[in-house]
């Protein structure tokens, strides 16, 4: 009998424990804008995510480039196995690039995608993003050429988007070896690198170069001369990426600042958005970078393209990248994936 009293005694401070947690947590999720995701919520709160990037402002670029790779590291998932994963260099316009390429499972020629690393032109490399990489080849059938540009402000504007277009100049010339078709080629990248990506669309327009099928903009930054949307006034800090942060990141890349309103600097700036690839441009609910991304997309329909945005109710900056901790990673994955796969089948 006091074996059974003890037993319920336990399963009713079980139950209160579990509830009270419950009840935190959810405390944690409110916002004056919305609610995030609970996972978010206690990553957030737990790791103390936003104050360690804040610090980063007056941190040493080395030091803040070993942070990302630390955490990076701490929410990927695990690696996705592939029929190939080979480093090499690009070698085109007189560039000597670093990538590292994906080839999934199958018979090719496979179509290509050329990812371009986020990290604010500062931090990232070929290793912080291998897992999203992987995870596009084998979700969407295409070989993934990641390329590992030069970072700032060692090598400020316009050193990474030339870089850029060189990788995809040398992927286009290179498709027999690549085993890839060269008629079929996308781009796509993350934060930075989305905003690489969409450079990369108007520069291969503009100088009549390869010809692109689709570019997916994964929270990408594409103004770097108006940091003053509703996006950045609420979401300016506490949310891991903060509008100081992306200042600092700016200021390193673009040190000339007539440059930030360039078009291959800031491609939601640009005079034209006619002819342009057709996108998706993902983006996170809680994101300083929301706007933007969001304006981009209207910017490419209302000059006869096709764009949609996809926005991530609850979701903050670099979530895709953190399978371990979000499943709205994979369903992100999968929804550029069969974006890619329906734009690659068009053509």
């Amino acid at each position: 009998m006091k074996l059974k009293k003890v037993l319920v005694g336990l399963s009713v401070l079980l139950v209160l424990v579990a509830v009270t947690g419950f009840l935190v947590v959810r405390s944690w999720t409110a916002t004056p804008h919305g609610r995030l995701d609970y996972r978010v919520a206690a990553y957030l709160k737990l790791t103390g995510a936003p104050e360690k990037s804040l610090r980063e402002v007056d941190m040493p670029v080395a030091e803040s480039r070993k942070r990302l790779i630390e955490r990076a590291a701490s929410v990927r998932g695990a690696p996705i196995e592939m029929a190939s994963v080979k480093d090499m260099d690009a070698e085109a316009m007189g560039l000597s690039v670093p990538v590292r390429v994906y080839t999934p499972k199958g018979d090719g020629p496979f179509p290509v995608v050329v990812f371009y690393h986020g990290g604010g032109w500062v931090q990232g490399n070929r290793d912080t993003h291998d897992w999203p990489c992987r995870a596009i080849a084998d979700r969407s059938g295409a070989v993934v050429v990641s390329v590992d540009y030069r970072l700032a402000p060692e090598h400020p504007y316009p050193a990474a988007v030339n870089d850029a277009y060189a990788a995809l100049v040398w992927v286009k010339a290179n498709g027999k070896s690549l085993n890839t078709d060269p008629l079929k080629i996308a781009v796509a990248g993350d934060s930075a690198g989305g905003n690489l990506a969409a450079a990369v669309c108007l520069m291969s327009r503009d100088r009549k170069g390869p010809s692109i099928a689709f570019q997916a903009l994964v929270y990408p930054g594409l103004d770097a001369a108006n940091l003053d949307t509703d996006s950045y006034r609420f979401f300016g800090t506490g949310y891991m990426l903060n509008k100081a942060n992306i200042e600092r990141f700016i200021a390193m890349y673009l040190p000339d600042g007539r440059d930030r309103t360039d078009a291959y600097a800031s491609p939601l700036l640009a005079k034209s958005h006619a002819n342009l690839p057709p996108a998706l441009v993902i983006t996170a609910e809680f994101d300083v970078l929301r706007d933007e991304g969001e304006a981009y997309a209207k910017k490419l329909n209302d000059a006869g393209g096709r764009a949609r945005a996809s926005r991530y109710a609850g979701m903050i900056h670099a979530f895709v990248s953190a399978p371990k901790l979000l499943p709205q990673s994979m369903r992100a994955i999968e929804e550029i994936a069969s974006e890619l796969k329906t734009a690659f089948a068009g053509m």
